[in-house]
């Protein structure tokens, strides 16, 4: 048996690992998008680096695009088999895959201007809207906790990783020549104080795993609360400079909690009369998702819902912006105002053109709230330069940039070793180090094996590594 990782390996997106059994057969784990790699991001997601054909069976850990986006591209490239998720992840991975499609299309356009002016070769979007369709019909639920055959002699189970809604630790059982090994792939692990879900559980003991690194030398500020943190921001923004407030946002999961953490202002009488715009019609349906599973929320929120007809992402002044027209209304207001908008790392989708049209007023403060690939206009952003290139053209940076650090999906490193904490460190024959930067990955591999885990690996990208 031998795994091969052909993304996230040495960077944070693009989730592909392929368990290979001695019988030939291969298992896919995710199917991520890279995301914010610079001008390589195009070439890293238009080829795998194995071929779609000889996958059997795919496990989807959870729906965000840097581990479901290129499943499409994987199907229409000749993959036959099903894809295992829970119900969530097939409910959110049925409207982002469709959204990815959009964005394509669309900055493909965009970029194919440029390329005929450089008399360059024409980028084809990765996939259409019509393969995102097909796409879901693919896909296979099953809850958490439910044993379900993946394979002849290959079982799997979901645990709860507490990242997302709907998102998975996968937890494969292997039985070759009459014996059995137990893999284990983290996905993303969330945080065990998480206001919204539910904290990761235990699950068994596992031979190998397959570990996500992203914050693997951080520890997140728990000593601001993430509605105290939102509110000054909003104040020095909109009521002290009288600007706009930019918040660059993933729609499933980090927009939530943003919405979640005004509405808990409102309901403290701290939320300021001021409108605020999500503009992100996946978001709405993200949203629209995130209500329909409240068994999935931890039990300070299903105590809210259950204590009120209130509703725990909605407030006064709350505004979604669906039409590409209201969209760009937005950057002709004058009036201070809280711009709540996709993508996370802003580097594509509409929060890019906010920031375009923004960047160069003082007044402005574009707030970023999660993990950005340091190649992505986030990750520049987050050096504070002079200026920055956007749709090709420079940007003077006055708008300030301010970040909050209470706001994660990710776990710190506190976290994932508390994810870890129920394992015996001396029965897990190898531990694979994905979805870090290199350095990051190299501190948390220190700190793992000065806990007893005898053999961290950090692999490359498309390196095979055998097992036992």
């Amino acid at each position: 048996m031998k795994i091969s990782f052909h993304g996230a390996a040495g960077c944070v997106t693009g989730s592909k690992h392929i368990v290979h059994l001695n019988n030939g057969k291969k298992i896919l784990l995710d199917c991520g998008m890279f995301q914010g790699m610079g001008k390589e991001t195009y070439e890293l997601n238009a080829s795998f680096g194995f071929n779609p054909e000889e996958i059997d069976a795919m496990v989807l850990s959870h729906a965000h695009i840097d581990h479901s986006g290129l499943i499409p591209r994987l199907i229409a490239q000749g993959f036959k088999g099903k894809i295992f998720c829970t119900p969530a992840t097939k409910q959110l991975a049925t409207i982002l895959l469709e959204d990815s499609a959009q964005i394509q299309e669309s900055d493909v356009k965009q970029a194919n201007k440029r390329r005929i002016l450089q008399h360059l070769p024409l980028y084809q979007p990765l996939y259409t809207k019509a393969d995102a369709i097909k796409a879901i019909s693919y896909f296979e639920v099953v809850d958490y906790n439910k044993h379900f055959v993946v394979l002849d002699s290959v079982g799997c189970v979901f645990t709860d990783a507490g990242h997302i809604i709907g998102s998975a630790c996968v937890h494969l059982t292997i039985t070759e020549n009459n014996n059995s090994k137990q893999i284990t792939f983290s996905g993303d692990i969330g945080r065990y104080r998480d206001i919204i879900l539910k904290s990761p559980t235990n699950f068994k003991q596992a031979d190998y795993i397959i570990m996500e690194s992203t914050y693997g030398n951080s520890l997140h500020d728990v000593t601001h609360t993430t509605p105290d943190d939102m509110l000054k921001w909003i104040k020095h923004t909109c009521i002290e400079k009288k600007g706009k407030l930019i918040i660059p946002a993933f729609s499933v999961g980090r927009t939530q909690e943003i919405l979640y953490a005004l509405s808990t202002l409102e309901n403290e009488n701290r939320l300021p009369k001021l409108d605020y715009f999500v503009d992100s019609p996946l978001s709405l349906e993200a949203t629209d998702v995130l209500k329909s599973f409240p068994e999935y929320f931890n039990n300070n929120l299903q105590k809210v819902i259950k204590g009120g007809d209130k509703d725990p992402f909605g407030f006064e002044g709350l505004h979604f912006v669906d039409s590409v027209e209201q969209s760009k209304l937005l950057n002709y207001r004058k009036e201070p105002c809280v711009i709540i908008s996709a993508s996370g790392m802003a580097d594509a989708g509409r929060v890019k053109h906010h920031i375009s049209n923004n960047i160069e007023n003082s007044k402005t403060t574009i707030l970023l709230v999660g993990y950005c690939e340091p190649n992505s206009l986030g990750g520049k952003l987050k050096e504070r330069p002079q200026e920055v290139s956007i749709f090709g053209l420079p940007h003077q940076v006055n708008a300030e940039i301010g970040e909050m650090r209470s706001m994660s999906a990710h776990g710190d490193y506190e976290d994932m070793c508390q994810w870890l904490a129920c394992q015996d460190e001396a029965a897990v024959e190898k531990l694979f180090l994905v979805h870090g930067e290199p350095t990051v990955q190299e501190e948390f591999r220190k700190r793992l094996m000065k806990k007893g885990f005898k053999d961290v690996v950090i692999p490359q990208l498309h390196e095979t590594i055998g097992l036992g």
